[in-house]
């Protein structure tokens, strides 16, 4: 499996998984908000737009984490405070 896509449908499940800890997390404290099934549906949708997200956006934030180490001066050691 490509590692790219691997790590978007880890971050699909990641996404899910906090929604429905939120949620549970949210009736335990006030009320349900809505019913188990709809529940269900939601982190499923929630999981798929985090994963989707994580698929096109991890590679375009890498490259600019990349750009940006590359662009930075040299440090020389010494302190600027």
């Amino acid at each position: 499996m490509n590692p790219r896509l691997k790590s978007a449908l880890l971050w699909g499940a990641v996404g899910a998984m906090a929604f429905l800890v939120l949620l549970q997390g949210y009736a335990l404290v006030v009320e349900p908000l809505v019913s188990i099934g709809a529940g269900v549906v939601i982190a499923v949708c929630v999981g798929t737009a985090t994963g989707i997200g994580a698929y096109v956006l991890e590679h375009r934030l890498a490259a600019r984490a990349t750009a940006r180490v590359d662009s930075e001066p040299s440090s020389d050691g010494k302190s600027k405070s």
